[in-house]
């Protein structure tokens, strides 16, 4: 049995796995990162519009504070989140900024003097002052009373991580790619470390540590329609639920984001919203004010992309080969702002539409983006359930976003929760030390092992794991999308129960050796229907509307029977999840109220 060893093992080399590293690594640390793909392809990369921290420096952010970002950031949730947590992350989001620039990230800034903008589809002019002048710029996003969204044109992922990832390097974080977590090695209590596979060799190899942390990014894979890299198949999920002990939080919680392009549903930024750019109809007509008369396109993006699904059933979608879309207008910003502000929309238009975005419209349509779901942690990012276990990053349940997040949130999260998080774990290993057990170590590979066999034999069946994947998508498409109601709910999760026994019966054609992709997707089938599972199961119990869960059987905010939150765990054998729930929050500093846009009854704690 080959084993590696080190102080604290980061499952993933994004922006959160990455930062939590550096912070273990300047505390004197050994710190290693397994990554299914080189660190700078991580999907953090992927992210374009920026990161939301109350910096006030232009003249739109002007009178803003940790104190505006937090009720932004609670409406945003539609008061699902854990206000603690959301506190701990406003305060420390402006150090975090400016941290990210003393390591070197070009952030766009401030220019004094008369400068052009554009609020919906309309210019103005606003003064910046010449004492910001240098000073970190920020732009609009969804659900936000200031502008404080901090960006690098529209490639604010990219940057970041690069940036990350040389400091990672300075620091001497080992980083291993072409790895995966199958499992992790615990005893019930704690969590001693991981089983992972090399996806070039197809070898098996423990990685022992005295904290282990899960940054696998969210699960937005197990829908078809997804603005998600494949990677994104929430992996670093399946292993937590898979222990029996650690419980995932509000997976019944998914953003759908009101601008994926068609028929590809590769993202546009909601930066391109965000700088002026507007919703069309078939007609060419502005619909997005008739709906959100204060917000319109910057409304959250559970209530934008709800409206937009509502248009395009009033028959007024612009139909095509892969279904009804609609048009997103950033022509008006012209071609100075639009090839380099938004240089990776115009890339992505261009490059995979054809479409020139300074003189065309550019087609979309909402598609799953984000999971608010995942591993429950405490507000110090240590899980439920095992001891030296902790998450952080979308692949973790914070919990900050509740029902709904902010754009430009979950990116800040992740350098934000880092900090905080890696700080913690260092608390953690500097205060205790982790036994190993050996027979832990050897029972965790010798059921990996026998799985693979098993796999290989056709012991337990010869399904097709790609057929049995293509059938959860029919599936938590139907049932578990934008709008949700009892009747397609419960026959989803009929369906998907039947199809978890699918996946139980998984084998290969293949001799399961080397690289070996569909070695890979027959290990994680079956995690992935259970994932789908407790989407589904946990919004068909949630009876209300909240945030991007949105039953139209119950269209009311409930606050009286359903300001909690959804813990989720999975026993051996089982064939659906056990739900248990817990309070939202246990900090009121915000008590629940409107939102201010999305409309909708809400019943109050007391009614």
């Amino acid at each position: 049995m080959k084993i590696i060893q080190t102080d604290l093992l980061c499952v993933g080399a994004g922006l959160a796995g990455e930062r939590v590293a550096i912070e273990a690594a300047d505390n004197g640390f050994s710190v290693i990162c397994l990554s299914i793909v080189p660190a700078r392809r991580s999907h953090s990369s992927a992210a374009q519009g920026g990161m939301q921290a109350a910096l006030g420096n232009s003249a739109m952010g002007e009178g803003d504070s940790p104190d505006v970002h937090f009720a932004d950031t609670v409406k945003g949730s539609d008061w699902g989140c854990d206000q603690e947590v959301a506190r701990l992350f406003v305060d420390a989001a402006p150090i975090a900024m400016r941290q990210m620039a003393f390591w070197g990230v070009p952030w766009n800034r401030v220019v004094p003097g008369e400068q052009t903008y554009y609020k919906g589809g309309k210019p103005f002019t606003a003064f910046e002052k010449p004492e910001n002048e240098g000073l970190i710029h920020s732009r609009n996003f969804g659900g936000t009373a200031k502008w404080r969204t901090c960006y690098t044109s529209d490639g604010t992922g990219h940057c970041v991580l690069y940036t990350l990832d040389n400091r990672a390097a300075q620091m001497g974080v080992s980083v291993i790619d072409k790895v995966e977590a199958i499992a992790l090695i615990h005893d019930g209590d704690t969590c001693m470390g991981v089983i992972a596979r090399c996806l070039k060799t197809g070898e098996l190899t423990a990685y022992l540590a005295k904290a282990t942390l899960i940054a696998t990014g969210g699960f937005g894979r197990i829908y078809r329609e997804s603005t998600n890299a494949v990677i994104c198949d929430g992996g670093g999920l399946i292993t937590a639920l898979d222990t029996g002990v650690v419980p995932l939080g509000n997976m019944e919680a998914v953003q759908f984001h009101p601008t994926g392009i068609v028929p590809t549903d590769i993202l546009v930024t909601e930066g391109c919203r965000g700088d002026g750019g507007t919703l069309l109809d078939k007609n060419e007509y502005r619909f997005m004010p008739d709906y959100e008369p204060d917000k319109a396109e910057l409304a959250s993006r559970d209530v934008v992309s709800r409206r937009m699904t509502e248009h395009m059933r009033k028959g007024l979608g612009v139909p095509s080969p892969y279904g009804d879309h609609l048009w997103l207008d950033i022509r008006h910003l012209g071609e100075a702002h639009i090839r380099t502000k938004l240089r990776e929309v115009d890339e992505i238009c261009q490059s995979f539409l054809g479409v020139d975005p300074v003189y065309q419209l550019i087609p979309v349509r909402p598609t799953q983006h984000y999971s608010m779901g995942g591993v429950r942690t405490n507000k110090d990012g240590a899980a439920y359930g095992l001891k030296g276990l902790f998450s952080a990053g979308e692949s973790a349940c914070w919990d900050m976003h509740g029902f709904n997040r902010l754009g430009g949130n979950s990116l800040a999260e992740t350098v934000v929760a880092g900090m905080i998080i890696g700080g913690k774990i260092v608390e953690f290993l500097k205060g205790s030390e982790t036994v190993i057990k050996t027979a832990s170590v050897r029972d965790a590979m010798d059921k990996q092992n026998a799985r693979i066999a098993d796999l290989v034999a056709c012991k337990n069946g010869s399904e097709n794991p790609y057929t049995v994947r293509n059938a959860m998508f029919d599936s938590i498409m139907k049932g578990a999308g934008i709008f949700r109601n009892g009747k397609d709910l419960e026959t989803c999760v009929a369906e998907l129960q039947e199809i978890l026994g699918r996946a139980r019966r998984v084998g290969l054609r293949s001799n399961g050796k080397g690289a070996n992709p569909e070695l890979t997707m027959a290990l994680k089938i079956e995690g992935m229907v259970k994932l789908a599972l407790c989407v589904a199961y946990g919004a068909l119990k949630r009876t209300e509307s909240r945030g991007a869960h949105t039953r139209e059987d119950f269209p009311e905010r409930n606050d009286r029977d359903w300001l909690t939150r959804t813990l989720a765990t999975w026993a051996d054998g089982a064939d659906l999840p056990t739900l248990n729930y817990e309070p939202a929050t246990h900090v009121f500093e915000m008590p629940p109220g409107d939102r201010g846009y999305g409309g909708g009854k809400i019943i109050p704690m007391n009614g």
